[in-house]
């Protein structure tokens, strides 16, 4: 890398991803989808249907659409996912990934090369991206 102005330099969406992704199947249950995530410590699970992602669990997602709808904990992850998946390329500008997410109001965005999970970028790796740069 040169040392011109870090400013000026681009920054790819595959620098910053996290690759620890946690995928699971869109019929297992939100119950055991959070098990998951407790016991590997990540806040999303991508879901798979036919091993392609069609959507996305977070945190977020358990503590509202379960509450909000009393659905049972047994229920299929399909059902409280987001979905359709927003999604963007690894060689993507950071720019770009950072504007998707704003204008989407999303927090975690799956990193998706040839049909494939790559990686996750969240709104925490921006911010520690940021305040490193």
């Amino acid at each position: 890398m040169s040392s011109s102005d870090p400013i000026q330099q681009k920054t790819w969406v595959k620098q910053i991803m996290t690759n620890s992704i946690i995928s699971v199947d869109a019929s297992v249950s939100a119950t055991d989808a959070a098990k998951m995530m407790e016991d590997t410590g990540v806040g999303a699970v991508i879901v798979l249907e036919n091993n392609l992602p069609v959507g996305i669990v977070t945190d977020r997602d358990f503590a509202i659409k379960i509450t909000a709808h009393s659905y049972p904990i047994d229920t299929p992850v399909k059902r409280i996912m987001s979905s359709p998946l927003i999604s963007i390329d690894p060689d993507s500008d950071l720019w770009v990934a950072s504007d998707l997410m704003s204008t989407r109001n999303v927090r975690k965005l799956p990193v998706i090369d040839d049909d494939k999970v790559v990686g996750i970028l969240t709104s925490s790796d921006l911010v520690r991206h940021i305040a490193n740069h």
